[in-house]
């Protein structure tokens, strides 16, 4: 399936401070894991996002914890979610909204609409910084919401039909994909000044870029999809410090997705060959053609996320992307420690964890 497809398949918490929760988190995130969730994006139009919980000390599993917690289903095309604070925050991009419920309990505290005018935005992806969530929109925006008001601040203008975003610094970088206009894609990165909450530059990259994921250097990667088989995928590495482009990895490595955790980045095809190599984000050099040592078969990599407290590594498989999928929780050494089977749960795309 090409990118371009994907893009048509694809509350309140009374606080007695008004201290940002990134100033003061409520939830502390130095300690192992309790528990996952795990978000299925579902099928477009089918109205069947889930959101599952694990518990990892008991091994006890809820398939549609969402729906249990909540008395309802979640919406169409989960499309991304983060734990910020004690809230969770999730797009839900076909439904034009982003559900914010309690992190440690999933009940939902409030909806915020992506509808405007009757028109749907699309919001895509979302990351936070500095007491806001950043939510990227198919409508050539970024919404800021505020984590005390669980309302939309304001709307930053960037490029055409916004991918993933990122936060460094004080700076928030937002892939531009143009995919709407395919096979005419955009091929920039829009840099947003979060003093002044405007772009103040665009970066060329390859062409169609969807993700962003940064380098505990301070480096700013993105993957491109390219267009058909005409103009393949490339990854480029932005320079977060000047904010110019560091390099373009070789044309052998052709991948349209990645993940970082610290200093090793993680590069897959989300449709294709369910590869996942392993780079050194120190120097760009091939840590390991293939994370995964120990046979495990994976059908088709749809996402990756880690634990960063003890470098586990979680990857998403979508099977034939109709069917349930499965997660897959493998150590650092790409030796696989457990795995669940998600009924229902078609395509899963984001696990987040509780502490």
């Amino acid at each position: 399936m090409k990118k371009v497809l994907k893009f048509i398949l694809p509350v309140a918490i009374i606080f007695t401070a008004c201290k940002k929760e990134d100033v003061e988190p409520q939830v502390p995130q130095n300690q192992p894991a309790k528990g996952i969730y795990i978000l299925s994006e579902g099928s477009f139009g089918g109205n069947n996002s889930k959101l599952a919980y694990y518990n990892l000390s008991t091994g006890n599993f809820n398939d549609d914890f969402y729906r249990q917690q909540n008395g309802k289903d979640l919406g169409d095309t989960g499309n991304d979610a983060i734990i910020y604070g004690s809230k969770m925050y999730i797009v839900v991009n076909a439904s034009g909204y982003v559900a914010v419920a309690k992190a440690s309990t999933a009940t939902l505290i409030d909806s915020i609409s992506f509808i405007v005018g009757g028109v749907n935005k699309g919001p895509r992806f979302v990351t936070a910084t500095n007491g806001q969530v950043f939510v990227s929109s198919s409508d050539g925006t970024v919404s800021v919401i505020d984590t005390t008001t669980l309302n939309i601040s304001r709307s930053i203008t960037v490029g055409s039909n916004p991918e993933g975003i990122a936060v460094l610094g004080n700076y928030l970088y937002v892939a531009n994909s143009g995919g709407f206009n395919y096979p005419n894609v955009d091929s920039t990165v829009s840099v947003v000044d979060l003093t002044s909450y405007s772009e103040i530059k665009k970066i060329k990259v390859g062409k169609n870029p969807g993700q962003i994921a940064v380098s505990n250097r301070g480096d700013v990667y993105v993957a491109s999809y390219g267009v058909g088989s005409s103009i393949p995928p490339v990854i480029t590495v932005i320079n977060g410090s000047t904010n110019e482009v560091r390099t373009t990895l070789t044309s052998s490595i052709q991948f349209t997705h990645i993940r970082i955790n610290k200093n090793v980045a993680y590069l897959y095809n989300q449709y294709g060959l369910p590869k996942i190599l392993m780079l050194n984000t120190d120097d760009n050099s091939i840590i390991r053609n293939d994370f995964i040592t120990d046979g495990t078969s994976i059908q088709a990599v749809y996402n990756i996320s880690f634990d960063s407290e003890n470098d586990d590594v979680y990857v998403c498989d979508a099977k034939n992307y109709f069917s349930n999928g499965q997660v897959y929780c493998f150590d650092k050494n790409g030796v696989n420690k457990f795995f669940v089977n998600l009924n229902p749960g078609v395509n899963p795309n984001k696990v987040l964890f509780i502490r």
